[in-house]
C-alpha cells in the first residue's frame, strides 16, 4: 500500500483537529514547535536513509538493503498565517526503525533545562502495530531515548494530549548537556501515525510521566517492551516452559541450556543443523529470545523460566542489545551480567555456568558499539571463578585477523549465518566438551 494519499489526509486532518491547541510559553522556555523554517534541520526516514524535510509532505526513499524492503516513512508539516511550522507528523509502516529528528546548527546549552520538562502534545492516530520513543541527546555521541509505547497507546484516537517528560531522563554519566545538537527526535517501528506539536523545554514542570533510572535499569526485572515483542515475547516464554516440563516428564532432561537473545534464538534458524548434530543429544534447551537486554533475561528466570531442571552446564551470552538499544554505559550491563551469573547459581547451584563474551558487531573494530561490547567482555571475565563460572572470549574466531567481520558469518553484522553457528560450536568445543563430561 503507498501511504502517500492517506498519508497526506490524515495529516492535514490532524493539523487541523490541532489547530486550536496552541500552548502559551513561558520566556525561558526552548521552543521546538511552533517554529520559523530554518530554525531547526528537520529530518526524517529510516535506519538506511534519512533525509532533509523538503517543505511539503513527502516520503523517504525505500530502504534497497536485506531488512524491510516494503518499509514506508512518510512526514508532512502544518503552518500558520506567518509561515512557522506549527505540527509534524510522521507516518510508517513496515519498518523496524523510523525517525523524525530536530537538529541545532550550532550545539545548545541545554544545562539550564535539567531540572525542567519536556513538554509535547501527542495525536495518535494509529499505533496498533506499531511504537513510539522520545529522544534527545546528552552531548557529543551521546543519545538516549524514553519508550512512549505503553502511554502512546493508551492515549491512541483520543485526538491531542500532552505529554511531558523530566529532562533528567535524558541524563546519562558522562553526557555533556552544554553541547547538544539533537533537542528532541521521535523514533518508532512497526506501522503507526503520530503527530506532534507544542514541544519545548522548559526550566520548571511537573512531568506527566515517568522513565527508568538509566543506573539500575539493567538490574530491574521486566518483561520485553517492544512494539514488535508484545505478540510473541510471553506466550514464547510460557512455551518454552511448557517444553522443559514435557522434556522432564518424557525422560529427557535437558544436560545443556542456552540462554541468551536473538543471537542465542538463532540456533532454531540459521544454526538449527549444527545444533542438531552437536546439542541435540544433550536434550538441549534454547532459551534464547530476540531483543532480549539484561533486565528482560532476569525477568524470564525469576518467573519460571529454569524451574523443575538440573543440566550440567548453562551457556550465557547476553549484553549486545544494552549497547544497541540505549548506548549502555559497560560497567552497568556487566551489572546486569552480573546479576544474572547470581541468579542462575542461586537456581542451578550444581551447574556449571559458561559466560560467553558478548559477540562482536559492526564491520570495524574501532565502531562504537562494538567498543562498547569490548569494554562490557573486559569486565566480565572477572565474573569467572574457575570452578563454576566460566568465561570463553570466542570472538577472535568469528572475526578476520585485522578485527573487521564479513558478511558470510554475519550477514547484518550482528547476527549470525550458517557458517557462524559453526565457527561458534567449533570454537566452543573445547571448553564446553569437559564441562559436560564432569560427574
Amino acid at each position: 500500500m503507498n501511504l502517500v494519499t492517506p498519508f497526506i489526509a490524515a495529516a492535514l486532518l490532524a493539523f487541523t483537529a490541532g489547530a486550536g491547541a496552541q500552548a502559551t510559553p513561558a520566556a525561558a522556555d526552548l521552543n521546538i514547535l511552533p517554529a520559523a523554517p530554518g530554525t531547526w534541520r528537520t529530518v526524517f526516514g529510516h535506519w538506511e536513509k534519512q533525509i532533509e524535510y523538503p517543505g511539503s509532505a513527502a516520503l523517504a526513499p525505500r530502504p534497497t538493503g536485506p531488512g524491510a524492503p516494503a518499509a514506508q516513512v512518510g512526514a508532512a508539516a502544518s503552518t500558520d498565517a506567518e509561515g512557522r511550522r506549527t505540527a509534524f507528523a510522521l507516518e510508517w509502516k513496515d519498518t523496524w526503525y523510523a525517525t523524525l529528528r530536530f537538529e541545532s546548527a550550532t550545539p545548545l546549552d541545554l544545562r539550564p533545562y535539567l531540572d525542567g520538562t519536556l513538554e509535547m502534545d501527542l495525536d495518535v492516530a494509529s499505533l496498533a502495530q506499531g511504537g513510539l520513543r522520545v529522544k534527545v541527546a546528552c552531548g557529543e555521541g551521546c543519545e538516549r531515548s524514553v519508550s512512549l509505547l505503553e502511554p502512546a497507546r493508551a492515549i491512541g484516537g483520543k485526538g491531542w494530549q500532552h505529554v511531558s517528560l523530566a529532562l533528567r531522563c535524558f541524563q546519562r554519566e558522562g553526557g555533556d548537556f552544554s553541547r547538544v545538537v539533537l533537542p528532541f527526535a521521535l523514533e518508532s517501528g512497526g506501522s503507526g501515525r503520530v503527530s506532534v506539536a507544542n514541544v519545548r523545554l522548559t526550566r520548571a514542570g511537573t512531568p506527566s510521566l515517568g522513565c527508568a533510572d538509566y543506573r539500575t535499569e539493567s538490574v530491574t526485572p521486566a518483561m520485553l517492551a517492544e512494539s514488535w515483542s508484545l505478540d510473541w515475547w510471553l506466550p514464547r516464554h510460557e512455551k518454552k516452559r511448557q517444553e522443559a516440563r514435557e522434556r522432564l516428564a518424557a525422560g529427557q532432561a535437558p544436560q545443556l541450556v542456552f540462554i541468551g537473545d536473538s543471537i542465542t534464538q538463532g540456533w532454531e534458524n540459521e544454526g538449527r543443523e549444527v545444533w542438531a548434530r552437536h546439542y541435540a543429544r544433550h536434550h538441549a534447551l534454547n532459551l534464547g529470545f530476540g531483543g532480549d537486554r539484561t533486565e528482560n533475561v532476569l525477568w524470564r528466570l525469576q518467573h519460571g523460566a529454569l524451574d523443575g531442571l538440573a543440566p550440567r552446564v548453562v551457556v550465557l551470552m547476553i549484553g549486545t542489545n544494552n549497547a544497541g538499544h540505549r548506548a549502555e554505559n559497560p560497567e552497568t550491563t556487566a551489572a546486569g551480567i552480573r546479576r544474572l551469573v547470581d541468579e542462575i547459581r542461586q537456581r542451578l547451584p550444581a551447574a556449571q555456568v559458561l559466560l560467553l563474551a558478548v559477540f562482536p558487531r559492526e564491520e570495524q573494530p574501532s565502531a562504537s558499539l562494538r567498543r562498547i561490547n569490548d569494554r562490557v567482555n573486559d569486565i566480565i571475565r572477572s565474573h569467572a571463578d574457575g570452578r563454576n563460572v566460566h568465561y570463553l572470549n570466542l570472538n577472535a574466531a568469528l572475526t578476520r585477523p585485522d578485527g573487521t567481520l564479513s558478511r558470510d558469518v554475519m550477514p547484518d553484522l550482528l547476527h549470525l549465518s550458517d557458517k557462524g553457528y559453526a565457527l561458534w560450536q567449533s570454537a566452543m568445543d573445547p571448553v564446553l566438551a569437559p564441562l559436560l563430561d564432569r560427574p
